[in-house]
């Protein structure tokens, strides 16, 4: 049985329970297909096995509170395990120290887009408890992303209909061009910084 099937499956025997607990773990670091359980859910309330509204409010509600346990996780002890063992990673003091610098200036867009990521929708509120953030800034700009994330995956799937098998073809195609364009931007941005940090250090 294909992914989209063993999900359709799924989402139709535990409705939304099945999509909010997939949607839900995510959130907070485990390795489950939540986008493409919101898109199985969506297009099963189009053949009338649930409604599209229960799917967005399951989904939605699973991704605020995955998130929020991911940060909780970051707040109270991701910071000291980074610190400690960040090294093992190639994430050492100096580098985290960037990173919560970066976070500060740049945060609340990161959290908003980061469910669109494949990756740092994972670990987007591990991050943002580790490095700092408000709690409130990091909760509302956290549901303005899982609100524009749910919303595109539910309308996508409710339309897909029958095509969902093919659909999910798709992404799958396309995925590894989108994460090697995004490995190429960091690349490019990284060499920019050396370049200007290296013209600073000859002034």
């Amino acid at each position: 049985m294909t992914v989209a099937g063993s999900l359709t499956s799924l989402v139709a025997h535990y409705g939304y329970l099945g999509i909010a607990l997939l949607v839900g773990v995510e959130g907070f670091g485990m390795p489950a297909p939540g986008e493409t359980a919101i898109i199985a859910g969506a297009g099963y309330a189009a053949h009338g096995g649930l409604t599209v509204a229960g799917v967005a409010v399951a989904a939605f509600l699973a991704a605020v509170f995955g998130d929020s346990v991911g940060y909780l996780i970051g707040r109270t002890g991701g910071r000291q395990l980074i610190l400690r063992h960040g090294r093992y990673v190639r994430l050492t003091p100096e580098r985290f120290a960037r990173l919560e610098a970066f976070m500060s200036r740049n945060g609340p867009k990161v959290v908003a887009v980061a469910r669109f990521v494949e990756g740092l929708r994972q670990f987007n509120g591990i991050i943002a408890g580790a490095t700092g953030m408000p709690w409130r800034r990091f909760v509302a700009y956290n549901a303005l992303g899982a609100a524009a994330w749910v919303g595109t995956w539910v309308t996508a799937g409710y339309l897909a209909g029958d095509h969902l098998r093919a659909i999910e073809a798709e992404l799958h195609r396309y995925q590894g061009y989108a994460l090697l364009a995004g490995i190429l931007a960091a690349l490019a941005w990284a060499a920019w910084r050396l370049r200007r940090r290296g013209a600073a250090s000859r002034r």
